[in-house]
């Protein structure tokens, strides 16, 4: 049987103000509560019913995903922009910190990202799978000018800058704390006497 070629039909124009005041909702509330903030709660502030919430969102995921595609279309621009920095692992740093800044702006949001990373089937995978071709990208650079270690994988890489992002949310009020576990992280614990030279940052 043939399959349909039929498109998808447009969204409604009312369709899509109530999509987007939801986000503009989700926003907010994950900002000020939390991505565990009320999904009820945001479908009233956006003058909508839960079902509706739901039609559009079928989960906390969903939500999430379309919240954060801002952020994340943010990260991909730089990600480009750093592939053509003069030092490839200065590059990669810089990035992997941008991503701990993002994730610590939500809370909840880190956790969330390490989930998905191990959920195929979470609609946050469509943030996770482009991170980490982005980061893929940068780090095979900086393993080729050999200032990284053949062993290092992204997927390593991003669980570090997210449990980085889950820790600092346990000290708000310590806003410089994601910077230095991230630089004590990539630079390792054990400096080298013998060896003047400041270590590469991750360890190369």
């Amino acid at each position: 049987m043939a399959m349909s070629t039929t498109p998808a039909r447009p969204m409604r124009a009312d369709a899509r103000r109530n999509r987007d005041r939801l986000v503009s909702e989700a926003r907010a509330s994950f900002a000020a509560h939390g991505t565990d903030a009320s999904l009820e709660d945001i479908a009233r502030r956006a003058g909508v019913g839960i079902g509706t919430l739901y039609r559009h969102f079928p989960n906390r995921h969903a939500l999430m995903n379309a919240v954060f595609q801002d952020a994340l279309t943010d990260l991909l621009d730089r990600s480009r922009v750093l592939a053509h920095a003069e030092q490839p692992c200065a590059a990669l740093v810089e990035w992997l910190g941008a991503i701990v800044a993002h994730a610590g702006e939500y809370r909840g949001l880190a956790q969330a990202l390490m989930s998905a990373s191990a959920d195929e089937t979470s609609a946050l995978t469509s943030c996770h799978v482009p991170l980490r071709q982005a980061g893929e990208r940068l780090l095979s650079r900086a393993r080729t000018s050999g200032s990284v270690r053949a062993d290092v994988s992204i997927d390593d890489l991003l669980r570090l800058t997210n449990a980085i992002a889950l820790a600092t949310e346990q000290a708000p009020a310590d806003p410089a704390l994601a910077g230095r576990l991230l630089r004590l992280a990539l630079h390792g614990l054990k400096a080298d006497p013998a060896d003047p030279r400041p270590s590469s940052p991750l360890g190369g």
